[in-house]
């Protein structure tokens, strides 16, 4: 697969994690879009989410394209950040704030962000964030290790809001979202009243003008001073939504100050790496450290999988077939350790990489391997089936139900290989035989 295969949005991998620990079946489900509330069918999860990068990575894409942002640093050590404080406290910051550096939200609550007025306080908070295990609602109980710090001056706020930009599928356009209640996750602002979400829906042709940045200027009840000064940080955060093929761009807060300016207090962005084979600039930005271990393994070999929670590993062909793999094995009371798709062309070679991927996870008790041989013939399955198992020298119990081209020459090639397999004649016999297998009911 390319890099310009199609891929996940960014919060498809947490919306399984979620409705894989219920009894809903995925086939079944409309996932409303995590951030932006814009009730989307079921996308299929692929090989990598779309790209995210850190908060200062986007502050300064964003500052290229003129939207004002703190003065402020990244820095690695303790003696970075130091310095980092040393330089705004001079250039006349009344105070800086220590930022963990880590791609989810919620930094704040899980005291990752805190604010210093004076230099040693800088340095004794940068000192306890960095290398601190960084848990939030978004990392899961596992957290994150932060590795990076944004050292940033203060500013004195009048008013957080909310700015966010997203592409909404159905209507094939963008949509440019604000809110008055900004700081806050925009999901509880939706549910609790969908009315202070603004919206404007963007014509590709024409493009974001400053008519629209005024209508969402004036629905945020922004004074007549910062209108203009609004205007200038909304088309600048278009322009750069668009220039870099982004799929999101979020600012949150977006703030005004007593002095009457408008800055991005925080940034988020996610790219469509469909796009990114001509944004070498942006790929550089990868941070793989905070991407789970196992996709970013499965990348490498154009593997398309997404790590879950359950016991039970699963390799399929076909994103559809996947998905419903999961259902069949949540009614047959088990639960599944992945995402798995090899596609249609997986070779045996990739079907030895998915094994050491499912292997790796420690986790999995069994593991099922369903398969509708099409453009990947049964038989090409089975034997990479074979020699993956030999070399991964596998003890796990394997369920295998195979159908389509050459499933006979399949079979036999499974048969005559030696090896313990248990073969299912049906979707529901695989998923039970599998769940027992792993110890359920």
């Amino acid at each position: 697969m390319s890099e310009r295969a199609s891929s996940a949005d960014h919060w498809f991998a947490d919306s399984v994690r979620r409705l894989i620990k219920s009894q809903v079946p995925f086939s079944r489900l409309h996932l409303r879009y995590e951030r932006f509330i814009i009730r989307t069918p079921i996308r299929t999860p692929t090989r990598n989410p779309d790209m995210k990068i850190h908060e200062y990575q986007a502050k300064t894409i964003l500052a290229k394209y003129g939207v004002a942002v703190p003065r402020g640093e990244m820095a690695l050590t303790r003696a970075e950040a130091e310095k980092a404080a040393h330089r705004l406290f001079e250039e006349g910051a009344k105070g800086v704030v220590v930022k963990a550096q880590i791609h989810a939200g919620g930094r704040g609550k899980g005291g990752g962000v805190k604010i210093a007025k004076n230099l040693e306080e800088a340095k004794q908070w940068a000192d306890k964030i960095l290398g601190m295990r960084l848990v939030t609602h978004q990392t899961g109980p596992e957290g994150k290790i932060v590795q990076r710090l944004l050292i940033e001056e203060t500013l004195p706020i009048e008013r957080e809001l909310y700015l966010g930009i997203v592409v909404d599928r159905a209507t094939a356009r963008p949509v440019f979202m604000a809110s008055a209640a900004g700081g806050m996750e925009i999901e509880e602002v939706a549910a609790k009243d969908p009315k202070a979400i603004i919206k404007e829906a963007i014509d590709p042709t024409i493009g974001f003008q400053p008519f629209h940045a005024r209508k969402l200027a004036f629905g945020l009840g922004l004074k007549g001073s910062q209108i203009n000064e609004a205007v200038k940080l909304m088309t600048g955060l278009y322009r750069a939504f668009v220039d870099t093929d982004a799929s999101l761009c979020e600012i949150n807060p977006f703030i005004t100050t007593t002095d009457g300016r408008v800055f991005a207090l925080d940034a988020k962005f996610g790219f469509d790496d469909n796009a990114l084979y001509r944004h070498k600039d942006l790929k550089e930005l990868r941070d793989i450290s905070e991407e789970d271990p196992l996709e970013v393994e499965a990348s490498k070999y154009n593997l398309n999988y997404i790590k879950l929670d359950g016991n039970i590993a699963c390799l399929v062909n076909g994103a559809g077939l996947a998905m419903a793999t999961m259902d069949i094995i949540k009614y047959a009371g088990g639960s599944p350790a992945n995402f798995l798709d090899v596609g249609g062309g997986a070779n045996a070679e990739q079907i030895g990489h998915a094994f050491e991927i499912l292997l790796s996870d420690k986790n999995v008790k069994a593991i099922l391997i369903n398969i509708f041989g099409g453009i990947l013939r049964v038989d090409t399955l089975a034997d990479g089936v074979v020699q993956a198992a030999k070399a991964t020298n596998l003890k796990l119990p394997l369920v295998l139900r195979l159908e389509g081209t050459n499933v006979e020459q399949g079979r036999e090639i499974l048969k005559n290989s030696g090896l313990n397999f248990q073969v299912a004649e049906t979707m529901k016999d695989a998923a039970e035989k599998v769940v027992a297998a792993a110890g359920g009911r």
